[in-house]
């Protein structure tokens, strides 16, 4: 198996960056998230968003969320039968008992990471959480593309997927000043098995 790598491809802009993300085909990688971390010890802004995964048809949607540390999620349930979510990925364990609609409480991820999130009642049920500490974030949409916005400073350009070989994200310094910018990162992906859930937007 190829190990994850990538291409470096940032130039300078203000106010933002392109990012383009491949697999070791070529092909677009949806579902990744693309975050700019601080570089050089600046402090970000805390601008927490909340987040929603909800459960339809047996399934967590969406399959990849990324939020800000601080920030909570929601988790309604919109299937006629009762779940039972859980995590116990280190950054945060919890372990939400059956419930329907829209009782449960919303959990709140404090510390950067991934949370893996299953059902204690349907198995095939999986979803990802990618917790960071940055306000400048995104993922890419079914061309591999994402766009993100922050203000000219140095950064560190992060590329991350529930698949990638070896499960740390890709990573390349950035510079954000005058002019437009670009990136592309090409990362080898561990083949999903065929029963497990596709991406859902």
């Amino acid at each position: 198996m190829m190990a994850a790598f990538f291409c470096a491809g940032a130039v300078q802009a203000a106010g933002g960056i392109s990012v383009q993300v491949v697999d070791a085909a070529g092909k677009p990688v949806a579902d990744a998230v693309v975050y700019l971390e601080a570089d050089g010890g600046q402090t970000l802004p805390k601008t927490l968003k909340a987040g929603e995964i909800s459960q339809k048809a047996l399934k967590f949607i969406p399959l990849v969320s990324v939020v800000q540390t601080g920030s909570k999620v929601y988790f309604p349930n919109n299937d006629k039968v009762r779940h039972h979510i859980y995590s116990f990925s280190a950054p945060h364990k919890f372990d939400q008992k059956l419930y329907t609609g829209t009782t449960a409480e919303p959990q709140t991820f404090e510390k950067p990471g991934t949370v893996v999130l299953g059902c204690n009642i349907h198995d095939k049920m999986i979803a990802y959480v990618r917790i960071v500490d940055t306000p400048y974030y995104g993922k890419t949409d079914a061309a591999g593309r994402v766009a993100l916005d922050a203000p000219a400073g140095k950064y560190v350009l992060k590329a991350w997927h529930p698949d990638i070989v070896g499960g740390n994200a890709l990573e390349q310094p950035t510079r954000l000043a005058d002019g437009s910018a670009s990136a592309n990162f090409k990362m080898s992906l561990k083949p999903r098995a065929a029963d497990a859930d596709a991406p859902a937007n």
